[in-house]
């Protein structure tokens, strides 16, 4: 039986041995106190924690990417606003190009109406029309909307001005014809109530010249007996006209007083709104001896046929 190589063998230190086997007994010694239950608990979670970390790491790469995509669509939107914005301001551009033209076509219509209108022949032709209670209507909500829209020293002699003073001169021209105040008063009464109105809506001082056209269609209405009754009859109406007469403009106040004077030559009416007109009085006297000659002249004759009434009550 042959014996073992010498390769099979190392050949070690006795005092190698010794201290290779004091460091094993060591180990055996502080590993249990090393390698306890809490340090394992922590590797586990460690081990939890960096898979965790993993996972964020994906979601945060995919929200980069989303996140790119976001920003990327948000330039191309921009994009598009500002083109958006642009074509805006261009249609805003044509838009008040085409309200300007608009209002200039109208404006010359309305003057050449107006000037037309003073004729019986047309104001009859006009009445003739199937769309003309339409035209009138229309007519009172542009005047309406054109007093609402009124600001502080706005220019009474624009385009829009010009397009109003025409429809209110045309109005009056028709009241200005017995046909025209037949046809005002049947078919067209919330009309005059909404001249009524505005008359109370535009403030003192303030286009006087549309002012100056209500109160003379007014005025040509009032010769209408069933016109005069419903005026004489309509609540706050004295009251208005009491307001006008107080108005810095010389053809305000005439105008008023000319309107006043009609109401007043029917006896029955003339006892109907006797109360109010006493309100009016004082305000008529003083204009008796304004400078105006024609409102002094219209002032005094109304004072003056009031009196007579006042003597006998």
């Amino acid at each position: 039986m042959s014996g073992p190589l010498e390769s099979d063998f190392l050949v070690v230190r006795r005092q190698d041995l010794e201290r290779l086997t004091t460091e094993v007994m060591q180990m055996k010694e502080f590993l249990p106190r090393i390698l306890n239950h809490d340090l394992l608990h922590n590797v586990q979670r460690l081990e939890v924690a960096e898979s965790a970390l993993e996972e964020k790491e994906l979601d945060i790469e995919h929200i980069r990417a989303r996140l790119q995509t976001v920003q990327s669509e948000c330039v191309r939107a921009k994009e598009e606003n500002l083109a958006l914005l642009l074509q805006i301001s261009v249609l805003r551009e044509q838009s008040a190009q085409q309200v300007d033209f608009c209002t200039q076509m109208g404006s010359a219509l309305c003057t050449l109406l107006w000037g037309v209108s003073n004729r019986e022949e047309t104001v009859k032709s006009i009445l003739g029309m199937d769309t003309t209670a339409d035209f009138f209507s229309l007519a009172g909500q542009t005047v309406s909307s054109f007093v609402e829209s009124l600001a502080d020293g706005q220019d009474e002699d624009s385009e829009e001005s010009r397009f109003v003073l025409g429809l209110a001169g045309t109005i009056t021209n028709v009241a200005a014809v017995p046909c025209g105040r037949d046809f005002l008063m049947s078919s067209c009464r919330d009309l005059m109530e909404k001249w009524i109105y505005l008359l109370g809506q535009i403030r003192s001082g303030s286009c006087s010249r549309l002012k100056v056209l209500i109160l003379m269609s007014l005025y040509n209405v009032s010769i209408h007996r069933e016109g005069l009754i419903w005026m004489s009859q309509y609540m706050g109406l004295m009251s208005q006209l009491r307001q006008l007469l107080t108005d810095p403009d010389n053809e305000v106040c005439l105008h008023t007083l000319r309107l006043i004077q009609s109401l007043v030559l029917e006896t029955d009416v003339l006892h109907m709104l006797w109360e109010e007109l006493q309100e009016c009085l004082p305000r008529m006297t003083e204009l008796s001896h304004t400078a105006n000659s024609e409102v002094q002249t219209m002032a005094a004759e109304l004072v003056e046929e009031l009196r007579g009434p006042m003597v006998n009550t």
